[in-house]
């Protein structure tokens, strides 16, 4: 027997009259009684091979059994191709059939809603959708080591158990050996984790990016690509329990470069989609979102509009004002949501928007404060401020903000002062116990850096045109879903 040859190799293929061996999962099978129609996919092309299959050289129950979704072995010629759509095709000479597939298959010919899908996640990657979006996510993961490999950065692993609660939220994933039907409690009732695994609680990180900055203070710049959990009881179109984050950290780097990194970075990843994805994105563009392929050479062709806070907020109560409609209000000092964020992006501006100097209340303790306002600056305005922003009201925060997503990038420069990084966790209270090797960086060599944290899947969202977060990784983890 050949050698197995993907389709994807034979597609490209013109060595008409070789004999090919091809093996894959059947897409459809058309019978007659002078030709049946075999189209195959095996996972390394959007498209499928047609096997012409003479009915009258094979056993008829062979025939019958190969249904939708059965996987079979091919061999035959490799010709020209007599109908539209394909170059080539192959005319059997020998099938084998490995696998069944009786009509209880879900994944059948006949269009399934996503939601059937997700409760069939098992299945669903053999879907001429999926595999597109599978394959889009393993090049954006290749662009982004590409990327960072190119720009001299270093690839740096984070633990996944911690002790620290990187963005001080608490909603974190529990890791214990205790035997949770007798715990050992104190006099106040708290549990004793003397005797639990590592001796202390620990949990799933958040975001390896403390870590991370401990490397940058070393390497110079890193980036770290891994999963990260978060305990959050929400069931939104763009909220995981398990995903994927890309956090580079790179010391000697200030706002504006940092700005820079990121729409480089990001450009980069959409250019390469668009140079290295050309059939799947075209089979997502016609199936999943007409203005995909557009959007994306979209971003390639203009600068990020760069827009601090205030002005933000500016705009949206004038659009108020005009009339437009929010759910959420947005005033001075709220947390903007999705809703306020893709209007900017957009309505207003119609193109991504790097959104900068947020109040320092609603962003983390380590993001770095800009310098004191004016003497009698106004403190503590929250509803139409437009005045001169008050001493260590805004941070050095630099997201951004994408079409149909909403922010896909979190980013900042990093505190570097000791006394005050010190000064923004007590007035946060914050539990200094767990942090005592993160504050000692600001001790001994501190430096000036920066970096930011990329969501892969909204970054996979926005490549695919996707519509569900729970679509763009193979085996979402969600609340009261752990399945798979």
């Amino acid at each position: 027997m050949s050698k197995r040859t993907k389709i994807i190799d034979v597609l490209k293929s013109t060595e008409y009259g070789k004999e090919v061996c091809v093996k894959g999962w059947v897409r459809t099978h058309r019978s007659s009684k002078a030709v049946d129609f075999i189209a195959l996919n095996d996972g390394s092309t959007i498209k499928n091979v047609q096997v012409v299959v003479d009915p009258t050289k094979f056993e008829e129950q062979l025939l019958k059994d190969i249904t939708t979704g059965s996987c079979i072995c091919a061999v035959g010629t490799l010709v020209e191709s007599q109908g539209a759509g394909q170059a080539c095709e192959i005319q059997a000479t020998s099938l084998e059939l490995y696998g069944t597939c009786d009509n209880t298959y879900p994944m059948q010919k006949k269009g399934q809603s996503f939601e059937v899908m997700r409760k069939n996640a098992h299945m669903r990657l053999r879907t001429n959708t999926f595999g597109a979006v599978m394959r889009i996510r393993h090049n954006m993961a290749m662009a982004i080591h590409t990327y960072f490999h190119e720009h001299g950065f270093f690839y740096f692993h984070t633990p996944l158990i911690t002790a620290s609660d990187c963005e001080g939220a608490g909603n974190m994933f529990q890791v214990t050996t205790k035997n949770l039907y007798d715990l050992k409690k104190d006099e106040n009732g708290k549990i004793i984790y003397d005797d639990d695994f590592f001796g202390e609680q620990t949990s799933l990180t958040v975001s390896g990016q403390l870590e991370g900055e401990l490397g940058a203070t070393a390497l110079g710049a890193i980036y770290t690509f891994g999963p990260t959990f978060r305990a959050e009881n929400s069931n939104t179109p763009r909220h995981l329990a398990e995903f994927w984050m890309v956090e580079p950290e790179v010391a000697f780097l200030d706002q504006e470069e940092l700005m820079d990194l990121e729409e480089d970075f990001i450009k980069y990843c959409v250019r390469w989609a668009l140079d290295n994805c050309k059939d799947d994105l075209q089979f997502l563009n016609q199936m999943i979102d007409k203005t995909l392929i557009e959007r994306l050479e979209g971003v390639l062709k203009e600068a990020f509009v760069r827009l601090p806070y205030t002005e933000g907020i500016n705009i949206l109560q004038e659009a108020i004002k005009n009339g437009k409609k929010f759910e959420f209000p947005c005033n001075w000092g709220d947390d903007l949501a999705s809703e306020h964020e893709r209007y900017l992006v957009e309505e207003h501006f119609k193109k991504p928007v790097i959104m900068t100097d947020y109040p320092t209340a609603i962003k983390s303790f380590y993001m770095k404060q800009n310098e004191p306002a004016p003497t009698g600056a106004t403190l503590g305005c929250t509803v139409g401020y437009k005045g001169t922003l008050a001493p260590g009201r805004t941070m050095q925060g630099t997201d951004v903000l994408f079409p149909q997503i909403g922010e896909i990038i979190g980013g900042s420069v990093r505190e570097e002062s000791y006394d005050k990084l010190m000064s923004e966790i007590e007035r946060r209270q914050m539990d200094k116990t767990h942090l005592w090797w993160y504050i000692d960086t600001r001790r001994w060599g501190t430096c000036p850096h920066a970096g930011f944290g990329l969501g892969f899947e909204r970054l996979i969202l926005f490549v695919t045109g996707m519509q569900n977060i729970r679509d763009v990784i193979p085996f979402p983890r969600t609340p009261k879903s752990a399945e798979f």
